[in-house]
């Protein structure tokens, strides 16, 4: 173009080199937009690819954050159903599937959403030999260990967002309680991402100070300060969410972003994500349950031996027990 060549003196005529922290985002739906906004909002991409298979709601939402290129920091936000446009990405998120429906239980989720990861899982594979997968998609847990399967990859590799969300939950209203910020207020919810979630009561504490040690009931139906409420509102609020305005995605879109920017970033956070399990805490078979693990450049490259109590430790071979049955049951795999 004559306008072109009249403005700009180029220097040098090489190409520019590929993206190196490409991110994709599959799946276009509340969830899915959330992470990618969330993710564009922390720069954390030098590129953003988005799939899905409804083509119009695809371009609609690539032409609307290509709108606001002003006030981003990634230079390509590229959109397509062919997964050929998510070649060479560090970090994939996979968001698709079957939406859960109010009063479902994510466990129902799983056929339906195991028999579409059948399709997506060996195209990002195909593509991306060398990303880390994030999971989303519910039943996270079960979704983690299909998505472990059909993709051949190490452990390392394959992440679920897990009880990150939950632990986020957990800390947010233990801070109401207290009256403190989240971040000051440390926790742990391990286990599935879902009913049979595990709160690490032992662990609780705010600047040191453990919360067992000034109330040894806590979390017991003995407290008189009902604390068990705070695990038993993280456990229902996905529900009450759902059911007030039809899904939940900020929060998990936040969630998201922070455990992309561990791997991008290569800061060897500690997260609460759901791992190949096998062989912790008693635990025989193979099932992915959330521990506090270490996310960097590797993906996820160590879990933290947390020092749990009997009863939690049986809370969470309770939890494998539940996924296990359904696992089990999985066609097709």
């Amino acid at each position: 173009m004559a306008t072109v060549e009249k403005l700009i003196a180029p220097v040098s005529r090489a190409q520019g080199e590929a993206s190196r922290n490409k991110v994709t985002i599959v799946g276009v739906g509340q969830v899915g937009m959330a992470c990618a906004v969330s993710i564009l909002l922390r720069e954390l991409p030098d590129e953003m690819a988005l799939v899905d298979v409804l083509e119009d709601k695809l371009k609609g939402e690539m032409m609307d954050l290509l709108h606001g290129s002003l006030f981003l920091k990634t230079p390509k936000i590229v959109a397509n159903k062919d997964y050929s446009i998510t070649a060479n990405s560090r970090v994939v998120v996979v968001t698709a599937g079957a939406r859960q429906q109010e009063g479902e239980s994510r466990l129902n989720l799983v056929q339906r959403n195991v028999n579409i990861f059948k399709f997506i899982i060996p195209q990002i594979v195909k593509f991306s030999p060398n990303c880390t997968i994030i999971v989303v998609s519910n039943p996270v847990d079960i979704l983690t260990y299909v998505t472990w399967k059909i993709s051949g990859f190490p452990k390392n590799r394959v992440i679920g967002s897990g009880c990150n969300l939950d632990s986020a939950r957990f800390r947010y209203l233990m801070a109401e309680k207290l009256g403190l910020h989240p971040s000051s207020c440390h926790g742990w919810v391990l286990g599935e991402h879902g009913d049979s979630s595990v709160p690490v009561w032992s662990g609780v504490n705010v600047a040191g100070v453990g919360l067992q040690q000034l109330n040894p009931d806590i979390g017991t139906a003995q407290d008189k300060e009902n604390w068990k409420d705070v695990h038993k509102m993280v456990v229902e609020s996905a529900y009450e969410v759902i059911k007030l305005k039809g899904y939940t995605n900020w929060a998990i879109g936040l969630s998201v972003a922070e455990l992309t920017e561990s791997i991008v970033k290569n800061l060897k956070r500690i997260h609460p994500v759901s791992t190949m399990v096998k062989g912790l805490y008693g635990i025989q078979n193979e099932v992915f349950l959330s521990l506090p693990c270490v996310l960097s450049a590797e993906g996820l490259t160590a879990v933290i031996n947390q020092t749990l109590k009997e009863e939690e430790v049986a809370q969470l071979r309770k939890s494998a027990e539940t996924l296990w049955a359904i696992q089990k049951e999985l066609k097709d795999l």
